[in-house]
């Protein structure tokens, strides 16, 4: 299938022919088949979309939870976990389905979401042997359903403070679970309301009257449908979206579990109450346990670019059928994407889209080397660590404000919640927050900046980073964790003197690649500077780190973007020669340009772009919108997006 004949401009400028069969097949790779063993269900059970609207609290719960079963039956769901146990043996393969159900019910996902990612991958990968053959075959079938009890009401974010206790009786040879105040009861718990009968619980571990730590302990809840004695389970009631998923809290009134109910792969208690782990410092085994649930965030991710491609599929549509006002002499009135306002508000958000997809499928390549053992250094473990973290918020950040951006776009009917505007915005605003706020991960992110992803890596909270930072120059900061060593070389790729005011080169991705990067590694440098400052004026290292919070989250903020343009320039780079390359060519350009544009106070400030510079960005972004308004019907199909996904039949024409 190809569209758009090509098409010769006056100036010269000859508009490519799009192969959209082609550009599916390029987005999907490898992972292909089992992208459209999704597609094949989301239409299958496409009448979810209508049903989430039409039926009750409870009734949507159900029909939920019978999809997530039924999915589980195709292989859908459980493609992560061992091939012995039922599963596809393929931690990518897992990744790329969950992003793919994005398109459909965000219900549905996130409670396949909870029950195979957090629940299953929490048994997966902090059990061991026993507890995989005891749970991994009847949760891979959705038959026995699970929580994952983490979050608790006095703690989300910092986990390392939760408040409940695990305390192991030695003559009994059981942990007593208690929950020791409202501020430590377990809350927003997926699958706690009604359908779970285990939790992993995640909780203080004492022996022998010392603390070691937060530690995870798969605990019953409900036995026979019941809610078993000592745990107190409420309804956390309807949410602004995600009424499917029975979230709740959790209770535990001295709950006693065996011995063998703590998930062990790294830390152990013997019959007699003797703790044992293989990693010493307490930290690091904290930040270890964490790190094998990093697949949560760069799933998450990767399904709000997804419910980002929804949005944008029906508004970019709806644009190229909705005529309002005669441009000029016309009589017809004028298509809604032939103006350059309403260009500028779409085509950006679609080539941020494209390259949020392509930083997406590095990092899912990364979590899955790590994962399948193909990749065993503990500092691209650190690595994938960072990069899942700040991709989830920027990812989570694009589908909030892009989804909101396409319902304005297509005015009055996109707030009617049969165009499915209405869920797309309650069911996925929740992603910015679950999986970790996002100013925490970059907080996260902006430490393996600063630390290099040292070996001390996992051993550091802020204050540590803090000092660590401070105990060395900031030359060597800069050094250790420059991947480009830009600061001699970049003044050559920057345009200086007479030169500054040429337009030439804007479209030079060398260019557009030192822009962001210089930038990166001078907030870095900024960063580092100030922490040295404040504690050499001999000042509290909580206050320091405070002070410049804002600078921290935005050299994280500008170190993924870094990463999102280069994955976007590698891509593109990598295709052979034809119309699908110089398209993804202009989308490339669009989304660099339109990053720098919108940044361009702080390249000013800084001395890497002049008024005159600024403006000729401005004039190539436009330029660039009326060169991609002919392919953006093509480019939006090329997602792949089942056309009953699409639900908005006042937009798009009865999908």
């Amino acid at each position: 299938m190809t569209t758009d004949k090509t098409v010769t401009a006056p100036d010269g400028y000859v508009q490519p022919e799009l192969d959209v069969r082609a550009l599916t097949e390029v987005l999907d790779g490898e992972y292909a088949e089992i992208r459209d063993l999704v597609r094949t269900n989301l239409v299958t059970y496409a009448s979810v979309l209508e049903e989430a609207d039409g039926l009750g609290t409870d009734a949507y719960r159900e029909r939920v939870r019978e999809l997530v079963v039924e999915m589980a039956a195709t292989g859908q769901t459980g493609m992560g976990f061992p091939k012995r146990y039922g599963g596809g043996g393929d931690v990518g393969a897992s990744i790329a389905a969950f992003e793919t159900a994005a398109f459909g019910d965000l219900s549905v996902l996130v409670k396949t979401g909870v029950q195979f990612g957090l629940f299953g991958g929490a048994i997966l990968h902090l059990g061991t042997e026993r507890h995989h053959d005891a749970y991994l075959p009847d949760l891979i079938t959705g038959k026995l359903m699970g929580c994952f009890a983490m979050t608790e009401t006095g703690h989300g974010s910092n986990v390392q403070a939760l408040g409940t206790v695990a305390r192991y009786d030695a003559a009994a040879q059981e942990f007593v679970i208690t929950t020791e105040g409202d501020q430590a009861r377990k809350d927003y718990i997926g699958n706690a309301a009604r359908h779970g009968e285990l939790a992993v619980v995640f909780a203080q571990l004492e022996v022998g009257g010392n603390s070691e730590g937060v530690h995870a302990f798969v605990v019953p809840i409900r036995s026979g449908g019941e809610v078993v004695p000592g745990v107190d389970i409420e309804d956390d009631g309807r949410k602004m979206g995600l009424n499917g998923v029975d979230n709740g809290r959790i209770r535990f009134d001295g709950v006693r579990v065996p011995r063998d109910a703590l998930l062990n792969r790294f830390a152990d208690v013997t019959p007699e109450g003797i703790y044992k782990s293989t990693i010493d410092n307490p930290d690091r085994r904290f930040f270890t346990m964490l790190g094998t649930l990093v697949q949560g965030r760069v799933s998450v991710g990767g399904a709000g670019v997804n419910a980002a491609k929804v949005a944008l599929a029906v508004a970019t549509k709806y644009a190229l059928r909705r005529r309002q006002f005669a441009a000029g002499s016309q009589e017809e009135e004028q298509l809604l994407l032939d103006y350059g306002l309403h260009q500028r508000r779409l085509l950006p958000l679609v080539a941020r889209t494209y390259a949020l997809h392509f930083a997406q499928d590095v990092v899912r390549t990364q979590l899955h080397d790590v994962f399948s053992g193909v990749e065993d250094d503990p500092q691209a473990r650190r690595r994938l660590e960072a990069r899942a973290a700040g991709t989830k918020a920027l990812g989570t950040w694009h589908a909030t404000r892009t989804i909101q951006e396409c319902r304005e776009a297509c005015g009055g009917a996109g707030y009617l919640a049969v165009n499915r505007f209405a869920a797309l915005k309650a069911d996925s605003d929740i992603f910015t927050t679950f999986e970790g706020d996002n100013h925490v991960l970059l907080q996260l992110v902006a430490k393996g900046l600063l630390t290099d992803y040292a070996s001390e890596f996992e051993d550091l909270d802020q204050l540590g980073m803090v000092r660590y930072v401070t105990n060395l120059a900031v030359e060597t900061v800069i050094e250790k964790t420059s991947a480009h060593k830009l600061l001699e070389r970049v003044r050559d790729l920057l345009p200086g003197g007479d030169e500054w005011d040429q337009e030439a080169g804007l479209l030079d991705s060398e260019y557009q690649l030192a822009m962001v990067r210089y930038r990166e590694e001078h907030m870095l440098a900024g960063v580092a500077r100030r922490l040295k400052t404040g504690i050499d004026r001999k000042s509290d290292a909580g206050a320091v780190f405070s002070e410049v919070q804002d600078h921290v989250i935005a050299v994280a903020h500008a170190h993924i973007e870094r990463l999102v343009l280069e994955a976007f320039v590698e891509k593109t780079r990598t295709l052979p020669e034809g119309g699908n390359k110089v398209a993804l060519g202009l989308l490339c350009d669009l989304f660099a340009l339109s990053t720098i544009e919108a940044d361009r106070a702080w390249f000013m400030e800084h001395g890497r772009l002049t008024v005159q510079r600024s403006k000729a960005i401005t004039r190539e972004v436009n330029d660039l919108c009326r060169k991609v308004r002919p392919l953006a019907g093509g480019l939006v199909d090329a997602w792949g997006i089942p056309s009953a996904m699409l639900r908005a039949p006042d937009l798009v024409g009865g999908a």
